[in-house]
């Protein structure tokens, strides 16, 4: 059928019993409306090229006036007397990759490769909480500084959340580079100033670390491998993932040592104190579980130790205290007690002190001793009843 498309003649079509009815404009070669049976009235602009039908779909009717729908049919028209192929470019439009696409590609050809399982924990967490919900459907290629400003703005009120967020996605715009799927030096990220992170100070005291420890007690019948995991962060100062993952076959009960093949720092020695071996040793065994702290899946480990933690530190009374913060307290304890840097910091596993193999060979382990005297005050803490 053949006619002028006006809004009179569109409003006065009926729609087809079935199949479809196409009505080509007389007034522009190429420009038609299709009419289904289900209602959809779509324009539509086709050509010939290499003896083929080229088409693209304009929009509905409705959304689109008749001469909106002319006009954009005439720009395309336009396009293709200079010998390009608007189709392609629809059609490549349509399958270019989405942030979500680029998320999943990093995860699995970037992070899986060369991140540590508690990094790529955070990044599956910043990617499912913030960047998929705000970016996730927007093509990787129209992704500019302001959808980056507006993201980081909108996570103001956890600044810290708002500046690792920008740093993942800065890495993977860089990757998106490499891959050919952004312009190099496209970087959206480039020229977002950081929010300003307060270092966080927060230490158990005396009768804190007594509260904790009542609480353990009573937790412990129903959650005995939460209690031990954080019993053990508490006594050794270990982080959080070196005790989540730690397996039989790293405790070393002859040397009273934790011997971790891995953890953020690479492999390391963390020294126990007779409390924490004691725990250790009276901890029951599953047969067919390499880990310490099992989790409820045949074979695995615990891997959900935050909620019962905000269950915990609400019993005992400690704020809004972090798990990190257990570390931060087994530092300070032992930082009060007089022992050196280099001592404390080879206990902890930081770089920026003592490594562990400079103590390997002495007989006499002069950290066994100071994480001791740490973990005997915290011992003796956990068991005080607060007056």
């Amino acid at each position: 059928m053949r006619a002028k498309l006006t809004k009179r003649l569109l409003d006065a079509l009926r729609t087809p019993d079935s199949g479809e009815l196409k009505v080509w404009d007389t007034e522009l070669r190429g420009f038609l409306v299709r009419l289904r049976t289900g209602g959809s009235r779509k324009f539509i602009v086709e050509w010939m090229r290499d003896r083929r039908t080229r088409r693209v779909t304009l929009g509905d009717y409705g959304p689109l006036t008749v001469d909106q729908a002319r006009d954009l049919a005439r720009q395309i028209l336009a396009q293709v007397a200079k010998g390009e192929d608007p189709a392609a470019e629809r059609a490549s439009e349509r399958t270019a990759p989405t942030m979500a696409d680029l998320a999943e590609r990093y995860l699995e050809q970037h992070a899986a490769l060369k991140k540590k399982p508690s990094s790529i924990e955070t990044d599956e967490r910043l990617l499912k909480n913030y960047v998929i919900p705000a970016l996730g459907r927007r093509k990787v290629a129209e992704v500019g500084l302001k959808h980056m400003a507006d993201l980081h703005h909108a996570m103001r009120g956890t600044p810290v959340q708002a500046n690792r967020t920008l740093a993942l996605l800065s890495k993977m715009f860089n990757l998106a580079e490499r891959w050919g799927l952004r312009p190099q030096g496209a970087n959206p990220c480039r020229g977002i100033d950081r929010f300003r992170e307060t270092r966080r100070e927060r230490f158990l005291s005396g009768a804190e670390i007594a509260r904790l420890g009542a609480v353990l007690e009573e937790e412990a019948p129903n959650e005995p491998f939460v209690v031990l995991a954080i019993r053990l962060l508490l006594l050794t100062g270990a982080r959080r993932n070196e005790v989540l993952t730690l397996r039989w076959s790293e405790v070393d009960f002859e040397r009273g040592a934790l011997r971790l093949t891995d953890s953020k720092t690479g492999a390391k020695a963390i020294p126990l104190g007779p409390t924490a071996l004691a725990i250790l040793a009276a901890t029951p065994r599953l047969e067919g579980n390499p880990y310490v702290i099992p989790g409820r899946r045949a074979g695995g480990r615990l891997v959900g130790l935050f909620r019962p933690w905000v269950r915990i530190r609400e019993r005992a009374d400690l704020g809004d205290l972090r798990l990190h913060d257990l570390r931060h307290s087994f530092a300070s304890i032992g930082a009060a007690a007089g022992l050196g840097l280099p001592i404390l910091g080879s206990i902890l596993g930081h770089k920026s002190h003592a490594t562990t193999a400079r103590y390997a060979h002495l007989g006499d382990d002069p950290r066994r001793a100071a994480a001791a005297r740490i973990s005997d005050e915290i011992a003796a803490a956990l068991s005080r009843k607060e007056d």
